[in-house]
């Protein structure tokens, strides 16, 4: 009997182990293909802040629009979730986009108005386009977070983004 459980778990550790492999070229509209077209706009996104720090700027803004294009394919199956928003918003300020960026930031604190990232790049937007009033607002929405966006949210404020852009 303890073998057959065993032999039941490692075939049920399989199929999830495959399902998780799905890389998101279909477009079944399904939940792992958004999750997936998620995951791979996260990556394109952490690589182009690597080439920011090294002055890569346009070849940052190409993995940003591609990000943002996967994260647009996600967003089509998946409305419900600010993650997406968040990096949605986030692509678009770092390509320039300020007002859509703003936009996608307001619609995921529609879903979740206490999201630690939007907060914090939702005032890093406000810091770039000198509203430092409602920056001000995202850092006191983030206050007793206890996190690090606070804390970055707060040095972005008094640097007015010298440290940061």
């Amino acid at each position: 009997m303890k073998k057959i459980l065993i032999l039941l778990f490692v075939f049920s550790l399989n199929n999830q182990v495959f399902a998780a492999g799905n890389d998101g070229s279909s477009d079944s509209g399904s939940a792992s293909s958004s999750t997936s077209q998620y995951d791979q706009a996260v990556k394109l996104v952490k690589k182009a802040g690597k080439l920011e720090k090294k002055d890569k700027e346009e070849k940052a803004k190409k993995l940003y629009s591609q990000a943002f294009k996967k994260l647009n394919k996600a967003y089509k199956t998946d409305k419900k979730n600010p993650d997406i928003l968040n990096y949605m918003g986030f692509t678009s300020r770092k390509t320039g986009n300020f007002k859509e960026a703003e936009n996608y930031y307001l619609a995921g604190l529609n879903l979740d108005p206490k999201h630690n990232g939007i907060n914090e790049y939702l005032g890093e937007l406000y810091v770039q386009t000198n509203r430092i009033d409602k920056a001000n607002e995202r850092l006191a929405v983030l206050k007793n977070c206890d996190c690090e966006e606070y804390q970055d949210l707060e040095l972005i404020i008094k640097t007015r983004g010298t440290k940061i852009y």
